[in-house]
């Protein structure tokens, strides 16, 4: 894996790969200047020139990926600071991330505001920081996971008001269990203030998150994880999801989490609507061992992490690459669906004024892949 590239010391032409986004799959040619991707270009068609030159042969060429949820990687926690924060995304940058939300867990009011004013300074530093994710502390503790249960609370109009106001416009999406006495308004306030709202770490029925829906959540927080199974008398938070159409579903891809075939099936199940995301905390990227998560202790060996003396999955070490490798190779998803669930979807989840794509005038976020989908250039 190399650098990321700068295309501000002349032109770069990228040939001869299998480019896809979402304009589909084509071989072709692609062209990059002053940032800007300018021009693409069939293979019969001539090569224009260009100072720099990547041969993509037997690989693919992609947007760069969006990561809606992560928390840390590099052995760096974005909870604890602004370099930590930037080295979690200098970690994943090498991984093909072009943008990232900081995702915080559960935690008091204080330390959470905290910690918003820390990531100003990162968002500061690297505008590929696009955003904070707050995952929790409003969260059902019936469904806790890997949160620190000491510190999870109902959503009171304070603490929203507090939390928003730290974050002034940077707070991007919010995970929300929305049977806690207060949620649904609560959901109304964080989308009037133009939040993202995802439903998660929640024991809900249908019922009550088809509330949430009408109410403006449009995601759902890791498919399958720390909210009541789909059955056939209780389709519950996922059933509610695939018969809304504007909810974005997220799902960890690293074969802990969640089988492949239940991957498969959140893919034919809603089209278009199915977001791969990392979930990463501070092992991605980094040697197995001991690490925290919030205030939570974390152990991890062979790539799974989990709180420390029990078998509860905190996280994950996973990178956006291997995300796509684990949805194309072990579930079966096609790669053009999986390439829009690392870059289109996720953008449009939580509403970035541009989708990464490789069309001519958009920005360069763009990825070269070999033939196993392993990140060798990053140009951004």
């Amino acid at each position: 894996m190399q650098s990321p590239s700068s295309t501000n010391d002349g032109s770069l032409l990228i040939h001869s790969g299998i480019l896809i986004d979402g304009e589909g799959s084509r071989p072709g040619w692609l062209l990059v200047e002053n940032g800007q991707v300018v021009g693409v270009g069939a293979p019969d068609e001539p090569l224009p020139p260009a100072v720099h030159l990547i041969d993509a042969s037997n690989g693919y060429v992609v947007p760069g990926f969006v990561d809606i949820h992560c928390n840390g990687a590099g052995g760096a926690h974005c909870q604890d600071g602004a370099d930590e924060a930037l080295r979690t995304l200098q970690t994943m940058r090498s991984h093909g991330t072009t943008r990232l939300l900081a995702s915080l867990v559960t935690a008091s009011i204080d330390s959470l505001v905290s910690s918003i004013e820390q990531l100003h300074v990162a968002m500061d530093q690297d505008p590929a920081l696009i955003g904070i994710h707050l995952e929790g502390p409003f969260l059902a503790p019936e469904r806790v996971g890997a949160h620190d249960l000491r510190y999870l609370r109902h959503p009171d109009p304070q603490s929203i008001d507090r939390l928003l106001a730290a974050a002034n416009g940077r707070l991007r999406k919010v995970t929300v269990a929305p049977e806690l006495p207060g949620a649904l308004d609560a959901i109304s306030t964080f989308v009037e203030a133009g939040v993202s709202v995802a439903i998660g770490h929640t024991d809900c029925d249908y019922a009550t998150a088809r509330l949430a829906f009408e109410r403006g959540a449009t995601l759902v927080t890791h498919a399958f994880n720390a909210m009541a199974p789909i059955t056939g008398r209780a389709p519950g938070v996922l059933g509610a999801a695939f018969a809304t159409e504007h909810v974005t579903i997220e799902v960890i891809a690293d074969g802990l989490h969640v089988h492949p075939a239940s991957v498969a099936l959140l893919f034919r199940a809603a089209p278009g609507r199915v977001a791969l995301v990392t979930d990463a905390m501070a092992a991605a990227g980094a040697p197995a061992g001991r690490y925290r998560l919030g205030t939570v202790d974390v152990e991890v060996t062979d790539d799974r992490a989990v709180v420390a003396g029990t078998t509860t999955l905190a996280g994950s070490t996973l990178t956006p690459d291997r995300a796509l490798q684990v949805a194309v190779k072990e579930c079966g998803v096609p790669v053009d669906q999986a390439v829009a669930a690392l870059t289109t979807t996720p953008a449009l989840a939580i509403a970035e004024q541009s989708t990464p794509s490789l069309a001519p005038g958009h920005r360069a976020e763009v990825l070269v892949l070999d033939a196993r989908f392993s990140v060798v250039h990053v140009v951004a």
